[in-house]
């Protein structure tokens, strides 16, 4: 399958998904929250595939967000529509029956945070950021992560950063407990292959069955 939005690869078992917009700093429009969605699900039905890495193309985004020109002139019914399914993509990353590893390089903001915090593991690159700044535009997280934040950070810290809109850095996020680990970007993804690789990582039914 091939896709115009991202760039995946197999190897030694291990499905890598590349959100592939470099210009947009990866954000999200509708057809990369589809395509991911397709990727996920080709990746849960491969015999070949174990575990999968969720990443962003280019040292600087993980997923800068979602592509806020898509939102332009919409009306409320197709602003839930929108939500609706990028909730039913992260949804189906949750609830992946292999592990999901994302390793987040770069701004993982609005969506891109969001979409961090469906996969089941985060690791990210000291210069990460991490924040939900949709108050900015007057709107709220609608892929759930007004949900998923307050189950990693507490409910304190979840209102304060959905209500100020203000970024984390990545030691910030290890402390609040958001991400797992940190590392440089150029051990980035080996360190999520070292994670999922794991021999007591492969006892949990995930990458050694």
């Amino acid at each position: 399958m091939t896709f115009q939005n991202l760039l995946t690869k197999t190897e030694g078992g291990i499905f890598t998904i590349i959100v592939n917009r470099p210009d947009k700093l990866n954000a999200l429009n509708k057809l990369t929250v589809q395509e991911i969605g397709k990727a996920i699900q080709q990746a849960k039905i491969d015999t070949e595939v174990k575990a999968i890495i969720i990443t962003g193309s280019g040292t600087k985004g993980f997923v800068a967000g979602a592509d806020i020109a898509e939102f332009i002139g919409l009306t409320p019914e197709q602003g839930k529509e929108i939500s609706q399914a990028g909730q039913d993509v992260f949804k189906s990353i949750e609830d992946c029956p292999k592990p999901v590893v994302a390793g987040v390089n770069g701004f993982a903001l609005g969506g891109g945070c969001e979409l961090a915090m469906a996969c089941h593991v985060r690791v990210a690159s000291d210069n990460a950021k991490f924040g939900q700044p949709e108050v900015n535009l007057g709107l709220i997280a609608g892929y759930g992560g007004t949900q998923r934040l307050i189950r990693y950070v507490g409910k304190t810290k979840a209102m304060e950063l959905h209500l100020t809109g203000d970024m984390i850095s990545a030691e910030q996020a290890l402390q609040f407990g958001l991400v797992n680990q940190v590392t440089t970007q150029e051990q980035l993804i080996s360190k999520c292959v070292e994670i999922i690789t794991n021999k007591e990582f492969n006892k949990t039914n995930f990458y050694g069955n």
